[in-house]
């Protein structure tokens, strides 16, 4: 049986749930509930195999090892350290992670 993980968010990544929700809420707020409640259903999942998801280009510019879950036009981007991974960001697909957005 594969090792269960911890899944711990980031206070920027809870307010990038928030602020998702928000923006989607303008338009429909039961589409905006709905796809935030698929998103961390889909974060759930990570307990099981974080591993599974792929790097990030954006780890030869940051030194870093991070990786990303993508759901819709969103990318959870989280590390994963001993049993644990830390979601630190969930962006939009467009954009790039840099080092600034991340603290």
């Amino acid at each position: 049986m594969p090792t269960r993980f911890a899944v711990s968010f980031s206070r920027k990544a809870e307010d990038d749930l928030e602020q998702i929700w928000k923006f989607i809420a303008a338009d429909n707020p039961s589409d905006a509930s709905s796809f935030i409640l698929r998103l961390e259903k889909q974060i759930d999942k990570l307990e099981r195999f974080p591993q599974r998801c792929s790097l990030i280009s954006e780890n030869e510019l940051l030194g870093a090892c991070y990786r990303h879950l993508i759901h819709g036009n969103y990318r959870t981007i989280f590390r994963v350290s001993g049993r644990t991974v830390y979601i630190v960001r969930i962006i939009h697909a467009a954009r790039l992670l840099d080092s600034s957005s991340l603290y």
